[in-house]
């Protein structure tokens, strides 16, 4: 074991590795409970929250795993979040799709970066897109979440008069959430591990105190079963043949593919694994990737994704894939604890939506605000995937608009074609459809 991971030359221990390993699960453990609340969206899409629950910790304990054997890296994978969102809010609920024909498409973006993977084209798609889109559909992405975060805690509410306004503050859903955001806020400013975690324990525990949550009866259980969402993407897969369904497919299949680079760059990075500016075994790192969106889909959850938050673990010593293997068997073991989702209330989840959100959009940093020509796409990018309530029609919008202001520049050579094919297909997306 010490050999093939290469504990020598990393200078690391099994101490190390497990308590990296354990670091990074504790980090991320919230999307066991965000995650089914965010894809049932309280039984208005139709999925078991229970079956999701079990669907969300096998994912990530099978995908993590796969990380971790083969591809050697400290990283650990779970359905990821904004990918969550899109399936329950825009592809469910906006468009109207059937969640097993919303998992039928996961799965075919999934089995598409497989074959990316393995045919070497992933680095011809990664350069089409330019990097200003990549960053702006993250941050995007990030408000978007915040936004479902405030609407879910009732801070922000409907107004007819101006769309939306401040809600009733003294409301209790929304003074519980307001006690998460403050909580969670000040652990992470702390520089506490796992901080948004603990948020949502505290945040549970004060609510059940002051009786805004009801006490569960148990907190260890059986494991629910996964027969209401398992093998739920095979029976829809004929209804995918659809242009709403192709820019479903392609919007899972971008924010995948970006997330994992960005995801496997960084976690590397603070690892010290990079070699002269690259990746070793990058291909099996994507390859476990999407090998885990496929697993996913399969058993019944949305994207699954390599997760920022293991740089948690590369800070507190992990240096191998020891580490996931820690955290694999971790989210096996949680499956045994589902009682405590009836805590998790909206209360409970919008603080860490909120906070994700606020993490996420830390790419606007990187984004070249005085070249007017890439601010145009970047900021209609963002802006426009919470103001329609729609991820997919953020991305069509800023994917039309970079040709046009690139044209207008002069820039026309610097225009992949991959990125023509896009536009023409996001016009009729947004002319046609809508």
């Amino acid at each position: 074991m010490k050999k093939y991971f290469e504990f020598d030359r990393f200078g690391t221990t099994y101490r190390r590795e497990t308590v990296a390993g354990v670091t990074t699960f504790l980090a991320m453990a919230y999307i066991l409970f965000v995650n089914p609340a965010m894809l049932s969206a309280d039984g208005a899409t139709g999925m078991d929250a229970d079956a999701v629950f079990v669907a969300t910790a096998l994912a990530a304990a099978i995908g993590t795993l796969v990380m971790g054997v083969f591809a050697r890296y400290p990283i650990a994978l779970a359905p990821g979040m904004g990918l969550n969102a899109f399936f329950a809010y825009t592809v469910v609920l906006g468009y109207g799709i059937p969640w097993e024909t919303a998992l039928a498409g996961v799965l075919v973006s999934g089995f598409i970066f497989i074959i990316l993977t393995l045919t070497g084209l992933r680095e011809k798609v990664i350069n089409a897109i330019p990097n200003v889109l990549k960053m702006a559909v993250g941050a995007g992405i990030g408000l978007f979440i915040a936004f479902l975060g405030f609407q879910n805690a009732e801070i922000i509410v409907p107004n007819p008069d101006t769309l939306v306004a401040l809600g009733d503050l003294t409301n209790p859903i929304t003074a519980l959430a307001i006690f998460g955001i403050v909580v969670t806020v000040i652990l992470l400013v702390l520089g506490v591990k796992g901080g948004v975690f603990y948020g949502m324990i505290l945040t549970a525990v004060v609510g059940m105190i002051v009786g805004q949550i009801d006490v569960p009866e148990r907190i260890v259980s059986a494991v629910p079963s996964l027969a209401p969402t398992f093998g739920a993407a095979f029976t829809h897969f004929g209804d995918i043949f659809t242009l709403q369904m192709l820019v479903v497919i392609l919007t899972f299949l971008f924010v995948d593919f970006f997330d994992t680079a960005g995801t496997l760059v960084a976690v590397a990075s603070k690892a010290g694994l990079m070699k002269d500016g690259k990746l070793p075994r990058v291909g099996r790192a994507l390859f476990s990737d999407s090998t885990a969106t496929v697993v996913g889909a399969t058993l019944g959850t949305s994207t699954t994704t390599s997760y920022v938050e293991s740089a948690t673990g590369v800070g507190a010593g992990g240096r191998t894939g020891f580490a996931s293997i820690i955290t694999a068997a971790l989210f096996l073991l949680a499956l045994f604890f589902s009682p405590l989702l009836g805590v998790v209330t909206s209360s409970v989840t919008a603080p860490a939506l909120i906070i994700v959100g606020v993490l996420m959009a830390t790419t606007l940093k990187d984004i070249p605000w005085d070249d007017f020509d890439l601010a145009v796409p970047a900021f209609l990018t963002i802006v426009t995937m919470p103001l329609t309530y729609s991820i997919a029609t953020g991305i069509a919008i800023g994917f039309v608009f970079y040709p046009i202001t690139m044209v207008a520049k002069g820039k026309f050579k610097e225009i992949n074609p991959i990125m023509w094919g896009l536009f023409v297909i996001f016009i009729l997306y947004l002319f046609i459809l809508h």
